[in-house]
């Protein structure tokens, strides 16, 4: 049985050079990958990840295995920095797609209201007779009206009397609305009439539904179920956070339950501030100033032990346990500083132990 997985179909081939790179260099040095983790302090599971090519290693995971393995640093990061710009390039080319997705589902889904308008009368040239005007009711004129003449609309009379409309003879002065002396108001004006308000009203609605659908296709059209997001005001100067090295992928509050090797706070980023010895295992407080995080770790350790990180004066903390190898680490609790931070360990013989507080 082979020792390493075929890597993922679509990997970048700059990631799947320097991927296969990193397999030669364990393969050459003869150490089993929980070998590897013990002498570099990343998990077996992290490296197992990183190895298969379905999470590109954060450099200190790489300047760990060139010490291990006695490989040249500065090459083997130069490799790594050109895997990295390909594993981004490949994030940025998905991003993308998802994008383009999205904008071609709006696009199909407006485009079926863009087939069915509405506001139309149903009848060529919005008439309600073949080759006449709308409602043309009386020869020469619109609804029974003379030619000529014309209707005011909305005139008032005065302090809080209705609008009536006024019919204006050619060249005569205004008549007060109503029936003319001729009789009611033909029927062809009242049709007219329903018939404008039906078009005003259809197209009211009409638009309704068109933002509707836009707002909608905006909510649900991400990828994975992904909502739109109120954009927050923009922090001032004095409050931005601030920029991360690169492979580093989050800070203070945002790394709290992260695990340090996946955000890039391990490695050249870390230190071991406190340190102790409960039975045979020993204890660290491991802190990243970058983070601005703190979590624990345990070597040495036995099945069944566990080991947890508190800082600034909380009882609530992170905890990890060793479960097939000799070490284990919690995940991180934001701190802004390595004091206050305490690890404790928990053995499964029953002794206990924390490391000093500074």
């Amino acid at each position: 049985m082979p020792r390493w997985k075929a890597l993922p179909e679509g990997l970048d081939p700059e990631v799947s050079e320097f991927t296969s790179q990193l397999r030669g260099l364990v393969d050459r040095s003869g150490l089993s990958i929980a070998a590897v983790s013990d002498r570099t302090g990343y998990s077996k599971t992290s490296w197992e990840r990183y190895l298969n090519g379905r999470l590109l290693a954060p450099k200190g995971a790489i300047v760990a295995l060139a010490d291990v393995t006695g490989t040249h640093q500065g090459h083997l990061t130069t490799m790594w920095e050109l895997a990295e710009r390909a594993w981004s390039r490949s994030e940025m080319r998905h991003d993308m797609t998802m994008e383009a997705i999205r904008i071609s589902q709006a696009r199909s889904a407006l485009g079926e209201f863009s087939q069915n308008p509405v506001g139309g009368s149903g009848r060529p040239g919005g008439s309600g007779r073949p080759g006449g005007s709308a409602g043309t009711g009386a020869p020469g004129g619109s609804g029974g009206r003379p030619a000529g003449a014309t209707v005011d609309f909305g005139v008032m009379r005065g302090p809080g009397a209705p609008s009536v409309p006024q019919q204006r003879g050619p060249g005569g002065p205004p008549r007060p609305g109503g029936p003319s002396p001729a009789g009611p108001p033909p029927a062809g004006g009242r049709k007219r009439g329903r018939r404008r308000m039906t078009i005003f009203v259809a197209g009211v609605v009409g638009a309704a539904l068109v933002t509707a659908a836009a707002v909608l296709l905006t909510d649900i059209g991400g990828d994975g179920g992904e909502q739109t997001v109120a954009e927050s005001p923009s922090p001032s100067p004095s409050s931005s956070a601030p920029v991360l090295p690169a492979g580093v992928k989050c800070g203070g509050d945002a790394c709290t339950g992260k695990d340090p090797e996946e955000m890039g706070c391990g490695g050249e980023f870390v230190e071991t501030v406190a340190s102790a010895t409960v039975g045979t295992a020993l204890i660290e407080v491991r802190y990243s100033k970058t983070c601005s995080a703190a979590w624990a770790r345990i070597t040495q350790a036995a099945v069944g032990d566990e080991v947890r990180i508190t800082a600034g004066g909380e009882t609530s903390g992170q905890t990890g346990e060793v479960e097939t190898a000799t070490n284990a680490y919690t995940p991180m609790v934001a701190s802004p500083d390595s004091a206050g931070a305490k690890a404790c360990a928990t053995l499964a013989s029953g002794e206990t132990g924390c490391t000093p507080v500074r």
